[in-house]
């Protein structure tokens, strides 16, 4: 699928056909109620420490979080075999339950490093404690996975949109490959028909496209890419200044950028 994958609109291409997934379909998939802009996930700026919110989740002292942190590249991070024996041995049920949680999130919803939680992670688990919806970041870090595997031309990206066909056991990989590589517009139904037709975040501000805030970065959104999901006419719209808004949260630079955009 990595072949389709448009990194200049953000979108598969399968000729003159675009799919993306839709803040709108994620809610729908995940049955997470309607977006709030007050309670979308955003990046606080002010983090407490990653022994602090791991204290936090978790129940356990300070000094049984310092001792199990690990260093992994540029982040920090918990090994998966820590919380698995946590899960086991956790005297409070919710805890274990809390724990369970994050390490889905870490591990298959948002991995980083394989076998390790990053400290990321546990950021996002903590607001979406808090009743944020964590839909506009999974849709962030889908169109960055993407972004980041079309460059690097291999690997494997976390979420990725899905070309529904019937199940086949009985064809090879190599056919399945012809298949993809060889799919024309009559062999693609662009259009959802289980989402009802509801209104569309498209723009930001004076902005034509809307930035998604991750929890390693930010993603461009361009939602008007999508509209024949919606039954509606689709065409290209402006996308100047796109590369603007994607970016990791390094050095300072970022939050003057988070600045501007928002």
């Amino acid at each position: 699928m990595v072949q389709f994958w448009n990194p200049a609109y953000s979108c598969f291409t399968f000729d003159d056909v675009d799919l993306a997934p839709t803040l709108e379909e994620y809610m729908t998939l995940l049955r997470c109620p309607r977006i709030q802009g007050h309670k979308a996930y955003v990046r606080p700026a002010n983090l407490p420490t990653f022994v602090k919110k791991l204290v936090m989740i978790t129940r356990m002292s300070e000094q049984w979080a310092v001792a199990r942190i690990q260093q992994k590249g540029d982040s920090k991070c918990v090994p998966w075999a820590v919380l698995k024996d946590l899960i086991s041995t956790h005297p409070d049920v919710k805890k274990r339950v809390d724990v369970l949680a994050l390490s889905i999130y870490g591990m298959v919803i948002f991995p980083k490093a394989l076998g390790y939680i990053d400290e990321a992670v546990a950021t996002l688990f903590d607001r979406v404690g808090k009743q944020n919806t964590p839909i506009p970041v999974i849709l962030a870090e889908t169109f960055r996975s993407l972004s980041i595997c079309r460059r690097a031309g291999e690997g494997l990206f976390s979420l990725k949109r899905r070309v529904d066909m019937p199940r086949r056991d009985d064809i090879s990989e190599e056919r399945w490959i012809d298949i993809l590589q060889n799919l024309r517009e009559e062999d693609v139904m662009w259009k959802a028909p289980w989402l009802v037709p509801s209104e569309v975040l498209y723009r930001c501000g004076s902005f034509h496209w809307v930035p998604l805030p991750g929890i390693w970065g930010v993603g461009e959104y361009i939602p008007l890419l999508v509209l024949r999901q919606y039954r509606a006419k689709q065409f290209i719209p402006v996308t100047h200044g796109l590369a603007q808004s994607d970016f990791s949260y390094k050095g300072d630079h970022y939050k003057k950028k988070m600045r501007e955009i928002f």
